[in-house]
């Protein structure tokens, strides 16, 4: 029996991406998500929670269509990313580095502009305007070895900003940061979500982060609940 994914309060905008009966395993048997439907609509802002090895992170890594299912269906009908395929639109935030070393700090904000085909010029502007958002404006001609983890974390939603994506997916966003620094990402990546139209989902264990957030979803064992999973239309 094919599952349906469960429609979420606000259902009557644009999917950006469903879960259909998604079920994620992984070598020696681990099953990271299990039977996962669910909708993220455009200007939907959603906090991920639930203990570490819950799979938040696998979730994430399925709608930005790093991961692909063990069974179920991924689609992304309001990003153009073709069943199987990965969209292109989604920038994510990851938990852990991701910065290249051999790239300076501006560099690595402008790498995703340069890959879609956006001029030196324009993309470098973008890069620059972005960490001025975050603050960080004086790190722009530094190397990663030479940033903390949190400033890196920070270079990291930079990088996601300046590429002006229709879905944010952040792993963690404030994890090597202190609150004041957590608080000020948060609210940029809240802003920045304003002005794109875009839709966040921010996976976290800090309650001052999720109380930001105007839906509540929570993994537990790989499986979602959420009051915003519960409604049938």
């Amino acid at each position: 029996m094919r599952t349906r994914a469960a429609p979420c309060p606000g259902n009557e905008r644009t999917a950006l991406v469903e879960c259909v009966g998604v079920t994620r395993r992984y070598r020696g048997g681990v099953v990271a998500v299990r039977e996962v439907s669910c909708v993220v609509s455009a200007g939907m802002r959603v906090a991920l929670t639930g203990p570490s090895g819950s799979g938040k992170s696998t979730l994430l890594h399925l709608m930005a269509g790093l991961e692909k299912p063990s069974a179920g269906e991924m689609r992304w009908p309001g990003l153009g990313g073709p069943p199987g395929g990965r969209p292109c639109v989604v920038s994510v935030v990851f938990q852990g580095p991701s910065l290249l070393p051999a790239l300076d700090v501006t560099e690595n904000v402008a790498l995703p502009l340069l890959l879609a085909g956006r001029p030196n010029a324009p993309a470098v502007d973008h890069a620059l305007r972005a960490l001025s958002r975050l603050g960080i404006a004086e790190l722009a001609g530094r190397l990663p070895d030479e940033l903390s983890g949190g400033q890196s974390q920070r270079v990291a939603v930079a990088r996601v900003l300046a590429s002006r994506p229709a879905l944010i997916l952040a792993d963690e966003p404030t994890g090597q940061l202190d609150h004041d620094a957590g608080s000020h990402v948060v609210s940029v990546l809240l802003e920045a979500a304003d002005e794109l139209g875009a839709a966040l989902v921010v996976a976290t264990h800090d309650s001052a982060v999720s109380s930001r957030l105007a839906q509540q979803w929570n993994l537990r064992d790989g499986q979602l609940t959420g009051a915003s999973l519960t409604s049938q239309q």
